[in-house]
C-alpha cells in the first residue's frame, strides 16, 4: 500500500521505516529540509536500536523516501499518517496546533478519497475537530475519512515493539476505514481491536497513565519501605506474583519521564476535567512523580550534609536507557536541582550528552565525561540515574580509588549493594533496608 507518515520524530520515523521493512511503499514527510536531507541519506538523526538499519535497507530498495513536502504526500499515498509533536501547554493541556495546521495543508491538497490516521496521542473528540477542518478548508468537496491508531512502542524498543505489537488498536468510523487498516496490518499476527475512534483516543490515554500510576504507585510504597525499614525489591516481587498485578512496571526510583507519561498523565487530566470527571487518582500520580528529585536530593543531603561545592557525578542523562531522549529526562531536573544547590556536576551517558550538552552547557560546575569511571573521578557521590546495564559492569574497585568520598546513590536500584559494601561504598537505594 501506498503511505504517507507526516512528522518523523521517534514515533514517525519508527512507523515509517517499520512499515517499509513489512512490504509497504512509504514517503516520510517533516518540514524540516535539514532533517529530510539526513534521512534521505540514511541518517536517523535520533538514536533508536535498530532504525537505523532499517532506514537504509528501505531507502536502497526504494520502499522507503522523504520530502518536505504535505502536497506530494497527499497525492501519491492513500493513508496519511498523523505523527507530529502535542506537547503540552502550561496547564497541562496538549497543543494540538501541529495536528491543526497539518490537517489543513492536508485539505488544501485533497482531490480524492484519503483516509487520514492520528497516530500521535491526543484527546478524546480530536477526531472530530480534524473532520471539522478538512471540511472547512476543502470547502466540503473532500472524501476522507479519519481514524485513530494509537502507537504503544516504547523508546529503546520501538522497533521490536511495532513489528511484534501485542495488540493494534484501530479506531474507525465506518467499514470502508477498518478495510484499509486491516490490510495495512494483514502481516501483523496479534489481536486487532476495532472499535470507534473516541474509544480509541481514550485507550491510548487511559494505558499511559496507567502505566504511570504503577510507576507513582510503587514510589510511594518505596517511601514507605523506608520510613518502615522494609525492602521495595521484596514488596514489588510480592505483588508482581500476582497475575492480576504483574512484575511490570513496578521498579521503584526517580519517577517516569520522556515525552510521553508526563504530558499524557496531564492531558488526561485536562480532559477528564473539561468533561466533568473528578481526575484526583491521577493528580495523585503526578504529585508524586513530581516529588522524586526532591527526595533523591534528600539523600545526598543526608550523605554529604552541605552540597555547596561538592561534586556529584551523574550516571545516566536520557530519561531511559537504549534511547537518546532527554525529555522529560528526571537526570537533567536532579542536575539542574543540584547546581542551584552550588554542586559541581561530572556527566555521563552513552548516548545522550550530544543532546544534553545543548541543555546543560559545558562550563567550570558542568563537565561530561568519556566514561562512567572518569566521571567519578573527584567526585562526593555518584548518582546512577538512568539504567543504562553499563553501570551495573563498571570497574567498582577502580571507581572507589578515584572517587573524593565513597558514596553512591542508586536512583534506579540498578546495582547490588552487597557486592558494593565491602569495597567501601555507602550505598543509597530507594526503598531499600537501610
Amino acid at each position: 500500500m501506498d503511505v504517507a507518515v507526516i512528522g518523523t520524530g521517534y514515533v514517525g520515523l519508527v512507523t515509517a521505516a517499520c512499515l517499509a521493512e513489512v512490504g509497504h511503499r512509504v514517503i516520510g514527510i517533516d518540514g524540516d529540509a535539514d532533517k529530510v536531507a539526513r534521512l534521505s541519506q540514511g541518517d536517523p538523526v535520533i538514536y533508536e536500536p535498530g532504525v537505523e538499519e532499517l532506514l537504509q535497507r528501505n531507502l536502497a530498495n526504494g520502499r522507503l523516501r522523504f520530502s518536505v513536502s504535505i502536497a506530494e504526500g497527499v497525492a501519491s499515498s492513500t493513508i496519511l499518517f498523523l505523527c507530529v509533536g502535542t506537547p503540552p501547554r502550561l496547564d497541562g493541556s496538549a497543543d494540538l496546533s501541529q495536528v491543526e495546521a497539518v490537517s489543513r495543508e492536508i485539505a488544501h491538497h485533497l482531490e480524492s478519497y484519503r483516509l487520514l490516521v492520528e497516530k500521535s496521542t491526543v484527546p478524546v473528540r480530536t477526531a472530530t475537530w480534524i473532520e471539522r477542518t478538512l471540511r472547512l478548508y476543502s470547502r466540503g468537496q473532500a472524501d476522507f475519512d479519519v481514524a485513530s491508531n494509537p502507537e504503544f512502542t516504547r523508546e529503546g524498543s520501538a522497533v521490536e515493539d511495532f513489528l511484534h505489537p501485542d495488540r493494534i488498536v484501530l479506531g474507525v468510523p465506518n467499514r470502508r476505514a477498518a478495510g484499509l487498516l486491516h490490510e495495512l496490518y494483514a502481516g501483523f499476527d496479534c489481536p486487532k481491536l476495532d472499535t470507534d475512534v473516541s474509544t480509541a483516543e481514550i485507550i491510548k490515554h487511559a494505558s499511559n497513565s496507567f502505566l504511570a500510576l504503577k510507576i507513582s504507585y510503587i514510589n510511594l510504597i518505596a517511601d514507605l519501605c523506608e520510613a518502615a525499614n522494609g525492602d521495595v525489591a521484596t514488596v514489588a516481587a510480592g505483588m508482581g506474583l500476582d497475575a492480576r498485578i504483574g512484575r511490570a512496571f513496578l521498579h521503584p526510583g526517580l519517577g517516569y519521564g520522556g515525552s510521553c507519561f508526563p504530558k499524557d498523565v496531564l492531558a488526561f487530566i485536562d480532559i477528564g476535567e473539561g468533561l466533568g470527571v473528578d481526575m484526583a487518582i491521577l493528580k495523585g500520580v503526578d504529585q508524586v512523580n513530581r516529588g522524586r528529585i526532591g527526595r533523591l536530593v534528600d539523600k545526598l543531603r543526608q550523605a554529604l550534609w552541605v552540597l555547596q561545592d561538592k561534586t556529584v557525578a551523574i550516571w545516566g542523562l536520557a530519561f531511559k536507557p537504549h534511547t537518546d531522549d532527554i525529555r522529560g529526562a528526571p537526570a537533567l531536573a536532579l542536575a539542574e536541582r543540584l547546581l542551584k544547590e552550588g554542586a559541581v556536576l561530572r556527566l555521563h551517558d552513552p548516548r545522550a550528552m550530544p543532546r544534553a550538552r545543548h541543555v546543560l552547557l559545558p562550563s567550570d560546575r558542568v563537565a561530561y565525561c568519556d566514561s562512567p569511571e572518569q566521571a567519578a573521578i573527584g567526585a562526593h557521590a555518584v548518582v546512577i540515574a538512568t539504567e543504562w546495564p553499563l553501570y551495573r559492569e563498571v570497574d567498582w574497585a577502580a571507581v572507589r580509588e578515584n572517587v573524593a568520598t565513597p558514596i553512591l546513590v542508586d536512583g534506579r536500584n540498578l546495582c547490588d549493594p552487597s557486592a558494593l559494601e565491602p569495597l567501601g561504598f555507602e550505598y543509597l537505594g530507594i526503598g531499600r533496608r537501610a
